[in-house]
């Protein structure tokens, strides 16, 4: 991004720590008018955001409903194949227009009073915009041409479509930057197909899962199956990559070069003292679908959006705000149009690893809300983040860090203006 800054809120909401992005004041997860400054600043602000994914809406007609944080969104392919997006909010009194999450139309229209709009939100007509035989209706100065639903900017990266309200955002290539583009590429830049999709309800503050997938030391002591599987270890090569500008990031790891580390050996690892066996080991076979051998992998872009590998199962999950104390996890599964039939059972078979119900990821549905329900009676403390160190940079040589937690805060406080 350029050297744009965000101004400081006028009343601070909160009292930052002087250690800085190292604590985090436990009132960020519950305060309800923080919750609202987000919408604000960082939603509907100069950010882009993620709306879909461009094979959700292949053909003309298409439309899919979303989410800036708490305001809901049109997305449309119209009959000339441009993309658009707008808030899902009649021009005349607000009701929701789509009311389906997926849909393919010649044009929106409101079901209350009929307004009809273009696919690209442009009013078209109102029912008795003239009135009844020359009586009621729209006054004369009334101009179609003049009302519209509200216009979402958009921009596309690797088959991802992202959406914001300012005109003041930069352009995406300059937010993602070049590291989070190359990487997202990798997994992205190919003819997808949907193969499954499904959304959970968490009960925690968004930015705790925003924690949460960038917190790679976790995986080895919370997910069990991660650890006596080898699928995930810290003891496997790999590394964390953040963004210029800190707030996106990249974990990555390679399981072909596990070498057992003496810490795993100890007792507060228990996940790695089990001898477990799978009735049906195939499960965790997997074809070498990259020449870089990297088998798992993490990516976020600020800031509520993740594209994962885990073996050959590829997905994205966006978690949408739904309160101070409410989050709603969306999991969409994805292959290549390329793969075989052989390729795309695994991709489906490893999905169970993952999700809701994941082998792996069972556990996250219900660890944050762990710690909302700790931090909530105190506002007042704060949260201890200095593993790998006090600052947020990159490290290639170990995972056994908070760099991109720190990372993340570090956007968090720019944009939100507390210093």
């Amino acid at each position: 991004m350029n050297a744009r800054t965000f101004p400081p809120a006028e009343q601070p909401l909160v009292s930052w720590p002087e250690e800085g992005v190292t604590r985090v004041p436990f009132q960020v997860f519950s305060d309800q008018e923080i919750y609202e400054a987000e919408q604000k600043k960082i939603f509907r602000g100069p950010i882009w955001n993620y709306l879909c994914l461009e094979v959700e809406i292949p053909n003309k007609g298409d439309v899919r409903t979303t989410w800036i944080g708490d305001t809901p969104i049109i997305v449309t392919r119209d009959e000339t194949g441009k993309i658009h997006a707008m808030v899902n909010r009649c021009a005349h009194k607000g009701a929701l227009v789509c009311l389906k999450e997926r849909d393919n139309v010649e044009s929106l229209s409101c079901v209350y009073h009929a307004w009809n709009y273009s696919l690209d939100g442009q009013l078209k007509s109102v029912a008795f915009c003239n009135g009844i035989r020359g009586k009621g209706g729209m006054p004369d100065d009334f101009d179609v041409a003049s009302h519209r639903l509200q216009r979402i900017k958009v921009a596309t990266f690797s088959g991802i479509i992202f959406g914001t309200f300012s005109e003041e955002t930069p352009p995406l290539e300059e937010y993602l930057g070049e590291s989070i583009m190359r990487f997202l590429a990798r997994n992205m830049d190919h003819p997808l197909k949907i193969l499954g999709t499904h959304s959970q309800i968490i009960h925690n503050n968004w930015k705790l899962y925003a924690e949460n997938v960038r917190d790679s030391y976790h995986a080895t002591l919370l997910h069990t199956f991660y650890t006596t599987f080898k699928v995930n270890r810290l003891d496997m090569d790999g590394g964390i990559v953040l963004s210029d500008k800190k707030w996106h990031h990249i974990s990555y790891a390679k399981r072909a070069t596990l070498d057992v580390a003496d810490e795993y050996k100890q007792a507060q690892v228990h996940s790695a003292r089990y001898e477990s066996a799978l009735a049906a080991p195939q499960l965790l076979d997997a074809w070498n679908g990259f020449d870089d051998n990297i088998t798992h992998s993490i990516q976020t872009v600020f800031p509520n959006f993740v594209s994962q590998l885990t073996l050959n199962s590829l997905a994205v999950r966006i978690f949408v705000p739904r309160g101070v104390d409410k989050t709603e996890l969306y999991w969409i599964f994805l292959g290549y149009e390329t793969d075989t039939e052989e390729q795309t059972r695994m991709r489906v078979m490893q999905s169970n690893l993952t999700g809701a119900a994941g082998l792996v990821a069972l556990e996250d549905g219900c660890i944050n809300s762990f710690v909302q329900r700790g931090t909530k009676s105190s506002p007042d403390a704060e949260a201890f983040i200095e593993m790998g160190g006090k600052v947020a940079e990159s490290n290639e040589s170990s995972r056994a860090t908070e760099a991109a937690v720190r990372g993340f805060w570090h956007g968090y406080r720019e944009i939100m203006g507390f210093k």
